[in-house]
């Protein structure tokens, strides 16, 4: 068993989340960076963070409109693999609003706010929140979610992407194993993307989904006047 370190680590948590963004060009030319900032920290195993650094230096070598392309049939066109963790949990049920607006108000008590059209559950956004709370608590939020976090990882190792050594870290991070469970297998493309039935709901195939948009967490400024 791997050594574990106690709690997450925050520049660590924030690759994580980039390489978890739609890979555009301001992503690939913050890629030299990002790797040092993997090694200083070294809060992941050793052949762990060797499996993220050869998956950044892919992403900045590879052809471009290859590795966007690819990004978008990875993460929108399954729901496996879908980074809307509510999307593994509720689907498209009438439970999945008040999650969000639930995990939007963790992140309002904690000053940091979302830019409109957002979505508070894209795993994007909850590693950069884990990434600037203590330590602990962030070890502990993540381990919330392992969960989910191992549905698609395994989602991810079936389909042979190295995309699966970022929710790996993500477990190993939240104190987990990163292994393999049993999920059901997805539908062909054609099918989850059939029209559906009149009323039936376009979006419980995925049909809905917003395309992969930047996503940033920031803390609103202090108004003048405003109570501390």
């Amino acid at each position: 068993m791997f050594n574990i370190k106690p709690t997450p680590a925050p520049h660590t948590l924030r690759v994580l989340a980039a390489l978890l963004r739609y890979p555009d060009a301001e992503f690939r030319a913050a890629i030299p960076e990002l790797v040092p900032a993997l090694r200083r920290e070294a809060a992941l195993p050793p052949a762990r963070l060797e499996e993220l650094c050869a998956l950044l230096q892919r992403l900045q070598q590879a052809d471009a409109f290859t590795v966007e392309a690819d990004f978008v049939d990875l993460f929108d066109r399954g729901r496996g693999t879908a980074l809307h963790l509510f999307e593994h949990i509720h689907g498209d049920s009438r439970e999945r609003g008040p999650a969000m607006i639930d995990l939007q108000q963790t992140y309002e008590r904690a000053g940091l706010f979302l830019a409109p059209g957002e979505l508070p559950d894209h795993l994007a956004v909850v590693l950069e929140f884990a990434s600037t709370q203590p330590a602990r608590e962030a070890r502990d939020f993540l381990a919330e979610i392992a969960h989910i976090c191992r549905a698609i990882f395994s989602a991810l190792q079936r389909r042979q992407s190295a995309y699966a050594s970022v929710l790996a870290a993500v477990l190993e991070l939240a104190g987990e194993r990163a292994e393999r469970v049993d999920i059901p297998p997805e539908p062909e493309l054609d099918e989850a993307w059939a029209e559906p039935e009149a009323f039936g709901g376009c979006s419980t195939a995925g049909q809905s989904r917003p395309e992969a948009q930047p996503i940033h967490i920031v803390r609103r400024a202090h108004q003048p006047g405003a109570q501390a």
